[in-house]
């Protein structure tokens, strides 16, 4: 994410030319925002704006004219490739108006301005254009209010029409952001939004609670907001907040939003920003999207579907039969492999009709969101075709959404050419036949090919000139044109006019030429006139069915989740889990879906249980760095999300129990921005969990205790390990190099210490990859430290070190001191002469390789230059051989 502009202030207008005075005009109303000047072909940013766009575009920057005797600056990108730039921009965080000329400069008299308005602000949060969007995200808009200590949010996607509000405590404040993943905030400006703050933008004021509700309930016409359900004061204040700035970016027009929803916590697993990021559920640690949960799991064909995916695993639930209505709806498909193939044809023809529906609705669609209506209808009733016989129920009431009859999808048919053109200015959009008038004047305008050229061979034998030629000039209109040797003979004739010599010739009109020019030039007129109202009455055919359109769009969207669901399942590594209301956990055969997918075609992921059953729900997890305890964490973790939102897991058997709120602490980092160290950090995160984990609740965490001292570090993890345990009570993967804590499980008697094992094999360590039951009493860290690249002759120190630990009984303590240690007695020590010309001997062997070039030596110089290389290996240092 990143920061959008400063405030561009405009400079004074004093002393403007009419258009710069324009500017300076809608400057003044929008100084947060770039503006996109309309001038003839192009969209051109002024002063500030110009510098700041032509950075970001990575365009020229030049000048025109003078303001109070200073250059404009000036940059400006071309009227028909806009979408491209701005697309840049808004990723960038910049808001845009664009303001447009508002009269057909062809056809103005006098010498006036042209008129110009701002007639819409691009922002992150409110764009609907396909350039600007991702197609398999949602782009949501969301609003903070303050409310008697707590806060309301509301959130649109204007794109597609959703519309949801929530109450909230302000600890829970990043749950939801890391839940929603907003492309635009409006909040308050005392509102804490950490490193959410560079989305924010300047909020509308906030109306008083009964205004918001009555101004809300008018917006969907209805007498009261009780009608949609149960909303606090903060949630009403946000939610107009919403649509006061979506009518502002949208020059007071209001696209089509579904009516408000209120979506509490309750239902859904509760997860904070920091178990999001660990998990890497929809971004990585990067902020890049390709190893993370949703790019593993998603087998989607259509963009809605997508998108439906990413709302559901950042939202699972915790009901067990809505949970069981969506593996029911997945099961289904892969029972039934024939059907599926055939749904898995028909989804991949669907367009985006959520996406057009939302351009149609605020006067921004083109003939093909008319045909994405179109064709998404079609494809809804060949879906609905294919949903027949026995079906679970969950399937049973998307079939009636999808074959629903409408007249609509045979009107379309039968109106739009096909394929259709992306602008409606290019014509053709309506197919031939459909509207009578439309024709006449396409007919005239389409043939003037053929009636020039008759009427051109008509002059010719009428004045004798095999030569003449009828001829379209720009100011003239269309013309005779004749060589010089004719033009004399055409003078004799009344009707003909000389308009213009030419070196070579002539050109004439004739009143007959005059009117059929006209005649053309007015019917491609009217013809593109006919047809946006013809396609006007399309569109609102389309709105007046809205809602059924969206609910159609939706059920396509759920159908794409089962059939990629069952996509998951075909191979039988993918299971359907057991969710109960129980506090079960058990997993066999379990695997990490990101990592697995990450290493396909490399080599094979080693699966693993886990065992969280009540009565020995706390597993204690030792075992080296490298071992796998992190990817075992998160998989576990990511089983009760996968669960929970309806999908398959990745195992041989799953059995989970919901959980409602999910606490993932692997890999924590420090907070350099907020003067946060490491451990900081850590005693954070981990405060959080003790104060918000439940009995229903599942922790995995990670080296709690490892940025201080060992004895701090192992008093913390032990009391943390001990309040999980016996006062929370909550099933939890805890995983420790202070393998002390294993002789816990005596006093704790649901503890169960687990490693992961290791094999040692001629000296070095191999991973095995594999948790056990039982506990690690090495920690095999020197032996990491040589896998890493250490010295050697560092790796021989640690392990003489750690020898010397292990034979008294610790590390550094009372008893013992640093002068006690054998500083040099690990290994044999180069002699002093060694020592000195190690370097050099070593860096002549590592020179003499550099200088070599193997494709240029003959089999001589090849065997001469082996032996030189030995010379030189001769005389370094044993390790350095």
């Amino acid at each position: 994410m990143t920061a959008g502009p400063a405030r561009l202030a405009a400079p004074p207008s004093a002393g403007a030319t009419p258009a710069m005075a324009q500017w300076f005009a809608a400057k003044a109303e929008h100084q947060d925002a770039l503006l996109f000047f309309r001038m003839g072909d192009f969209y051109e940013l002024f002063f500030a704006d110009a510098e700041a766009a032509a950075a970001a575009l990575d365009i020229a920057l030049s000048h025109r004219g003078e303001h109070n005797g200073h250059p404009i600056p000036m940059c400006g990108v071309p009227h028909h490739a806009a979408e491209i730039y701005l697309a840049r921009l808004i990723r960038r965080g910049f808001r845009v108006a664009i303001v447009e000329q508002m009269e057909d400069p062809k056809s103005r008299t006098g010498k006036a301005p042209i008129r110009r308005e701002v007639v819409r602000l691009i922002t992150p949060g409110t764009v609907t254009e396909e350039a600007l969007l991702d197609a398999g995200r949602p782009n949501l808009l969301l609003a903070l209010a303050h409310d008697s200590g707590d806060l309301g949010a509301a959130w649109v996607d204007v794109s597609t029409g959703v519309f949801e509000t929530t109450a909230l405590a302000p600890s829970e404040l990043a749950a939801l952001l890391g839940r929603l993943e907003p492309a635009e905030i409006l909040a308050p400006e005392d509102l804490d939004l950490g490193d959410w703050a560079a989305a924010c933008s300047p909020a509308p004021v906030a109306s008083p609670p009964l205004i918001s509700r009555r101004r809300l309930a008018e917006a969907f016409g209805a007498v009261s907001l009780d009608a949609f359900g149960t909303f606090r004061d903060g949630e009403a204040v946000a939610a107009a907040m919403v649509l006061d700035y979506v009518r502002a970016t949208q020059s007071g027009a209001l696209p089509r939003l579904g009516r408000p929803e209120p979506r509490g916590e309750a239902g859904i697993l509760l997860m904070d920003a920091s178990t999001r990021a660990s998990l890497e559920i929809q971004r990585s640690r990067d902020g890049g999207t390709k190893h993370t949960l949703l790019a593993a799991v998603q087998r989607t064909q259509t963009a809605a579907g997508a998108r439906l995916l990413a709302t559901w695993l950042s939202a699972p639930l915790t009901d067990p039969e809505a949970i069981g209505a969506r593996q029911d709806a997945w099961s289904w498909c892969l029972a039934n492999p024939d059907r599926v193939t055939q749904l898995r044809g028909i989804l991949r023809t669907v367009p985006d009709v959520a996406r057009a529906l939302g351009r149609l609705s605020i006067n921004r669609g083109s003939p093909r969101d008319l045909a994405a209506i179109r064709d998404g209808l079609t494809a809804a009733a060949a879906a609905a075709a294919v949903l027949d016989g026995a079906i679970p129920p969950a399937l049973i009431d998307l079939r009636t959404t999808l074959a629903a009859e409408t007249p609509l999808s045979g009107e379309l048919g039968r109106a739009l050419a096909d394929p259709a053109p992306a602008r409606l200015d290019d014509g053709g959009a309506i197919r031939a036949g459909y509207d009578g008038e439309l024709d006449a004047y396409c007919t005239l305008r389409d043939d003037s090919r053929r009636v020039l050229a008759t009427l051109q061979l008509d002059y010719a034998q009428r004045y004798g000139v095999a030569s003449l030629k009828i001829r379209h000039h720009a100011q003239l209109g269309y013309v005779i044109e004749v060589p010089a040797a004719a033009v004399e003979g055409l003078r004799a004739y009344p009707e003909l006019s000389l308009r213009q010599g030419m070196a070579n010739g002539a050109r004439f009109t004739a009143p007959e030429l005059s009117e059929l020019d006209q005649k053309i030039r007015e019917a491609g007129e009217k013809a593109a006139a006919r047809e946006k109202n013809v396609f006007a009455h399309l569109v609102h055919l389309v709105l007046q069915q809205a809602d059924a359109l969206a609910a159609r769009a939706a059920a396509l969207a759920f159908l794409d989740i089962a059939q990629s669901a069952a996509r998951l399942a075909e191979g039988g590594n993918w299971t359907r889990p057991v969710v109960t209301p129980t506090d079960a956990f058990q997993i066999r055969g379990g695997r990490h879906p990101v990592v697995e997918a990450a290493l396909s075609g490399q080599s094979a992921f080693v699966p693993n249980a886990c065992d969280l059953s009540p009565d020995r729900r706390v597993m204690l997890l030792t075992g080296p760095n490298m071992a796998g305890k992190s990817t075992f964490l998160r998989q576990n973790a990511l089983f009760v999300v996968l669960a929970q939102c309806g999908l398959p897991v990745p195992a041989d058997h799953a059995e989970i129990g919901i959980v409602d709120r999910l606490f993932s602490r692997v890999g924590a980092a420090d907070d350099l921005a907020r003067g946060r160290s490491t451990f900081m950090v850590e005693m954070t995160e981990t405060a959080t969990i003790l104060h918000q984990a439940g009995p229903r609740s599942m922790v995995v965490v990670d080296e709690i205790g490892r940025g201080t001292s060992t004895l701090d570090g192992l008093a913390i993890a032990w009391a943390v390990l001990e309040a999980l345990h016996s006062a929370i009570r909550c099933r939890t993967i805890f995983a420790t190099h202070f393998h002390e804590l294993a002789d816990l499980a005596d006093q704790l008697p649901r503890l169960r210490p687990h490693t992961m094992r290791v094999k040692e094999w001629k000296d070095t360590v191999v991973f095995l990859h594999e948790v056990a039951e039982g506990s690690a009493r090495r920690s095999w860290g020197v032996h990491v430290a040589e896998l890493a690249g250490v010295p050697s002759q560092v790796v021989r120190r640690a392990a003489a070190l750690m020898a010397t630990f292990e034979k008294q009984g610790g590390a550094i303590g009372k008893s013992m001191s640093t002068q006690a240690l054998p500083l040099f007695a690990s290994a044999p020590v180069p002699a002093a002469e060694e020592v000195i010309n190690q370097p050099e001997e070593t860096d002549l062997l590592r020179k003499a390789l550099q200088d070599t070039e193997p494709d240029n030596l003959t089999p001589r110089q090849a065997l001469d230059l082996l032996y030189h290389l030995k010379s030189l290996g001769a005389s370094c240092a044993p390790e350095t051989r």
